[in-house]
């Protein structure tokens, strides 16, 4: 399955209320989505993030550094949930990363965590 595939079937997933975190845990394997580029982890970040799935905090971590232009919307995600743990998240990536931003994301991401 290529990346353009895995993108379409993350997005049906984001449409569903609820997943449960095995079907999150077997779809990460399966398609190694740590691995895969910008887009499909983005998908796999908003899936984390929606439903909770605290064991893959790290990957959203590791996004919102390393892929810094595709992340505001995460931001904003993390913040609206009002679930302290994501709102730690997003804070602390913003304070690793805010000194490399892009100053029109900044502006964006300051806004939504501050």
């Amino acid at each position: 399955m290529g990346p353009e595939q895995i993108v379409l079937l993350l997005e049906l997933l984001l449409e569903e209320e609820k997943t449960s975190v095995s079907v999150l845990q077997v779809l990460e394997r399966t398609y190694r989505l740590r691995m895969q580029d910008a887009e499909v982890k983005h998908r796999w970040c908003e899936l984390v993030v929606k439903h909770k799935h605290s064991a893959a905090y790290q990957d959203v971590e590791d996004f919102l550094i390393d892929d810094q232009a595709m992340g505001v919307y995460l931001y904003g995600e993390l913040m609206v949930h009002e679930d302290s743990r994501q709102q730690a998240l997003a804070l602390r990536c913003f304070a690793l990363t805010r000194e490399h931003m892009d100053p029109a994301a900044l502006s964006v991401v300051s806004e939504m965590i501050l």
